[in-house]
């Protein structure tokens, strides 16, 4: 740990001005269970949290931007992307962004939840980012994974050992299964160090729970620099 952070140390005082800090990947949950309001809602939060102003003074807190990419995900072989890699270096780049996702229109509806294979895609995804600092994952989904291999078995398979990955429980009530996610996504979904759950309590409330999510893990990133700093050897 200590041998890592000095390299992080390092690697910080070396970076441009311009360098990334953070490369995150939003990965919303399109399955068979999501009917086309939870869906409209889901779009319309994600879009209205990227515009809250606390989001957004969490996007610039730090000297360096993020680069951000979007995309839905449900069966096996049915993931598609909404936004392409974007470095965000101005409130123009987010209000272009939540436009795009709030106009998206669904790719498929009929598919189960493959977690594992949207963590791979994601996984790919992340191959081609910008250079960042740091990498994660968040994670939407109201269900848990029913069909291919397991969150866990993607952990295995894909390149992501310097990955955070995140989770956003979307809680249904109505669902009385749905009372178990929160456990199954702690025990199952999440990795790295200081990942999170959030919870939206239904669909209505995701563009809340996507906001405290982006404020929380984006100022995490932020203090996480300032520690590695404070720690720096001197040169």
């Amino acid at each position: 740990m200590v041998k890592t952070g000095i390299i992080l140390a390092i690697t910080l005082l070396a970076a441009p001005a311009n360098a990334c800090r953070l490369a995150l990947v939003l990965a919303l949950d399109v399955s068979s269970s999501v009917d086309a309001d939870e869906d409209r809602l889901q779009r319309q939060g994600l879009a209205a949290a990227l515009l809250a102003p606390d989001v957004q003074a969490a996007f610039f807190a730090g000297p360096d931007p993020v680069a951000l990419s979007i995309f839905e995900w449900s069966g096996r072989y049915n993931q598609a992307g909404l936004v392409d890699w974007t470095m965000i270096t101005s409130p123009t780049d987010l209000g272009n962004i939540a436009g795009t996702v709030a106009k998206s229109q669904r790719s498929h509806n009929e598919f189960p939840t493959a977690m594992g294979y949207a963590l791979g895609y994601a996984s790919g995804l992340l191959q081609q980012a910008p250079a960042c600092l740091f990498k994660t994952i968040d994670l939407s989904g109201d269900g848990e994974n029913n069909e291919g291999f397991s969150p866990k078995a993607a952990y295995g398979a894909f390149p992501l050992d310097d990955v955070t990955v995140n989770g956003l429980v979307i809680n249904a009530a109505e669902f009385e299964s749905e009372t178990e996610l929160v456990p199954y996504f702690r025990d199952q979904v999440i990795k790295g160090p200081n990942a999170f759950i959030e919870i939206a309590n239904g669909f209505e409330d995701f563009a809340q729970a996507m906001e405290r999510k982006l404020i929380r893990e984006l100022s995490a990133i932020v203090i996480g620099q300032a520690d590695i700093l404070k720690r720096a050897p001197e040169r």
